[in-house]
């Protein structure tokens, strides 16, 4: 304990004296060195000239100058004493070069607009050392890994985690070789000890978990199936035949003692990336061409860093200079913020009111009934359309239900045991889903139901929504169960719907009436304001929203006819959204599948939403507070964006040039700084004959390819060719 205090203290002693070495060479420069002022007269446009500059926050930039900006090889020294030298790309870096912290930390390598991307190599004041690829700032592709403690990685990286095929190796001697997911191990792999003995076989979350089997370096070998749960492990122990073999070996030991001294070493954390340190260029913005080039390089926000790594809102007159002439402004969205919540409370008195009591009985009932211990590899017969329960809830109470005020109804639940493995997938904690469904807070019914004649509610954390349902939709759900089970657990980030929970309430007396409803993940559940929302089929027989502009407001799901943005995705995750989209639509069309959508929802960054205020902005209204974008600019809050959730995007506004039936417009050039959130939603509608006889009678009436009623194939490489449109990779 006390080598490890020792050890900690010296990193700090030698941080602080590299940190003030810094500010004090940062001062002796400022101090010695006569330079021009950034607001000297500047050449012609186009024309580049080297220059030394004091920068009006103290930081200090010598190199090539373009257009008010550093363009070409330059460096750029902070007053905190972080430093950048290489080459530039109108005021981002951007190409070769090397960044250094005051801590002794460097990296060296490739940079794309301020994000460390390319190649490169990062060494840590500490020792650690990555050499590989880097996606905006993470680690990603194939890349090595020396730790500072002496241990080793070298495989595949996603996302800044080991992720893919990979072999580490512990200073103890002890290594690991196989499959590794978000920088644990798991999928098939092999542990070998520094003792000889090693474990084949499967993991998951960085423990053995299903079949595998344990050798010794006398030959005496365990085949079983392994679980961290001792009741959950069986198996079978084969000595060697010779009085060494341990037949008193307890396989729980493995988790116990044999790894305890393997753990996955976190690696050195960095405090500030290069890309917060990109300094607010004043100049840009001036001017009308360069105004659209310049937002297509990197629009401002309404933020800036300080040399204290902390962020500070920028003053009225910085977002002035910003967004200064009259193009940038036209350009600007015009909309109407959120100013409250969606749908209707269900109150005492409401015509559903007894319904949601019922229905949150039910699900109380439901999910906090006891059951066997829950294991992912699930038996066919768990997925039986046969499997259901059913359960009376008499007003007094019975055995296994609580009395109750609502009307005396039946509850069933279908496949039980797999929703309840789903929500363990899909990593729903169950009093946490049973407080957003059934708490205290009443649903809220949204104002008209969709087109199918169904009711949605959502849940007062917004959390889930809860959608009636026919019976066709039921029995296509219960068909495609085991294969939409099997996708969901091969991908996690798969954009199709999460279903958590699929029930029906059965009122008893003379109405007999059944309400069957599936409960769904809510997709724009989120703290942005969502400012527009998008639903996209990739026809355009009727797909546009019968509204004038006056009355769209952030709550209106436009359609494809009213379609008029692009979405710029960066490489890492454009490349993954392309592979999970072809991985859903194959999916989708096996199961005969079709008239299914993507949900588009996003926000636009800096623009004001009820819950915060703060500076104003180009638009005029007050913005948030700059803690929303701090998710963007937070490292230790990345884990929250995935694909499809809290994503940062650019949106390109677009125009039609070729008539109202145009599914796509062509790009403007101007861009705006978004928070995405999509999915695929409406996946129960399966290619019946109704929906055959639509096609048919439709297609006499207008273009085949305009209508939503195609068949399944035909319906998803449409599908596909629209959205690989809509989101393009940002170059």
């Amino acid at each position: 304990m006390s080598k490890k205090l020792g050890f900690r203290k010296a990193l700090e002693s030698k941080v602080k004296k590299s940190q003030a070495a810094a500010k004090k060479k940062a001062i002796s420069i400022f101090t010695a060195m006569s330079v021009a002022h950034v607001d000297d007269e500047e050449p012609g446009p186009g024309e580049v000239r080297h220059v030394e500059k004091v920068l009006p926050k103290g930081d200090f930039y010598t190199g090539q100058w373009c257009d008010g900006l550093p363009h070409g090889n330059g460096k750029y020294l902070w007053t905190d004493g972080c430093m950048y030298v290489g080459e530039w790309s109108k005021g981002k870096t951007m190409g070769k070069g090397r960044f250094s912290w005051p801590s002794g930390a460097t990296y060296e390598g490739e940079f794309k607009s301020g994000f460390m991307d390319g190649k490169g190599t990062y060494t840590g004041f500490s020792g650690d050392t990555y050499k590989g690829s880097w996606v905006m700032n993470f680690k990603h592709g194939q890349g090595t890994h020396s730790y500072a403690n002496g241990d080793y990685y070298e495989g595949e990286w996603r996302r800044g985690f080991q992720d893919g095929h990979g072999r580490y190796q512990w200073k103890n001697g002890n290594h690991y070789i196989g499959q590794w997911r978000n920088g644990l191990m798991n999928g098939n792999g092999t542990m070998m000890w520094s003792n000889g003995n090693r474990y084949d076989g499967f993991w998951e979350d960085g423990f053995p978990k299903g079949n595998g089997n344990f050798k010794w370096p006398d030959g005496s070998f365990y085949v079983g199936v392994w679980s961290k749960d001792a009741k959950e492990q069986s198996g079978t122990y084969y000595p060697t035949g010779t009085p060494a073999g341990d037949l008193d070996w307890d396989p729980q030991q493995v988790y116990l003692e044999d790894l305890k001294d393997c753990k996955i070493c976190p690696g050195e954390k960095v405090t500030i990336l290069p890309s917060q340190k990109m300094p607010h260029w004043p100049g840009v913005g001036k001017g009308n061409e360069g105004s659209r080039q310049r937002r297509s390089e990197g629009r401002l926000s309404n933020f800036s860093w300080s040399s204290e790594n902390d962020v500070s809102a920028a003053s009225e007159g910085d977002l002035r200079d910003g967004d200064d002439d009259s193009d940038s402004r036209d350009s600007l969205p015009n909309f109407k913020t959120p100013t409250k919540r969606q749908g209707q409370t269900i109150s005492k008195g409401h015509k559903n009111y007894e319904l949601m009591l019922n229905l949150q009985l039910g699900i109380r009932h439901s999910v906090g009934r006891p059951g066997p211990a829950i294991s992912l590899d699930l038996k066919s017969s768990a997925f039986d359309p046969k499997e259901k329960v059913w359960t009376k809830f008499p007003p007094e109470g019975s055995k296994h239900t609580p009395p109750h005020q609502s009307c005396d109804f039946k509850w069933k639940d279908y496949c039980p045991l797999v929703f309840r493995t789903l929500r363990k997938l899909f990593k729903v904690d169950a009093a946490d889903y049973m407080i957003s469904i059934c708490g205290n807070d009443a649903l809220r019914e949204l104002s008209s139901p969709g087109k199918s004649g169904s009711f949605f509610y959502l849940t007062n954390d917004d959390r889930y929504m809860i959608k009636t349902m026919k019976k066709a939709e039921v029995k296509v759900l219960i068909r495609m169960l085991p294969a939409y089970y099997k996708h969901v657990r091969s991908f996690e980030n798969t954009l199709v719907t999460k279903f958590y929970g699929l029930h029906c309430v059965k009122l008893t007396g003379a109405a007999q009436k059944k309400v069957r409803f599936v409960i769904m993940g809510n997709l724009f559940c989120t703290d942005y304001g969502i400012h527009r929302r998008f639903d996209l089929k990739g026809s355009s027989h009727g797909r546009t929203t019968a509204k004038p502009e006056s009355e769209i407001d952030p709550t209106t799901t436009l359609k494809d006819l009213d379609l008029n943005y692009l979405f710029r995705l960066q490489k890492m995750w454009f490349q993954e959204f392309c592979r999970q989209v072809d991985r859903d639509c194959d999916f989708l069309e096996q199961e005969r599948i079709m008239d299914y959508s993507m949900l588009i929802g996003f926000h636009f960054r800096g623009v004001s939403t009820p819950r915060t205020s703060g500076v104003r902005t180009p638009t005029g209204e007050d913005s948030e507070n700059s803690g929303q974008d701090q998710l963007l600019s937070d490292p230790s809050r990345w884990s929250s964006i995935q694909l499809g959730i809290n994503m940062p995007a650019q949106a390109e506004k677009t125009v039609r040039t070729e008539g109202e039936t145009q599914l796509v417009g062509e790009p403007t050039g101007v861009l705006y700084d978004v928070i995405l959130f999509f999915g695929i939603i409406d996946i129960l509608q399966d290619y019946d004959i109704s929906k055959k006889l639509e096609h048919a009678y439709k297609s006499m009436q207008y273009d085949p390819t305009s209508i939503s009623a195609v068949d399944p194939k035909q319906y998803s490489r449409r599908f596909r060719d629209f959205i690989f449109k809509v989101f393009v990779e940002d170059s």
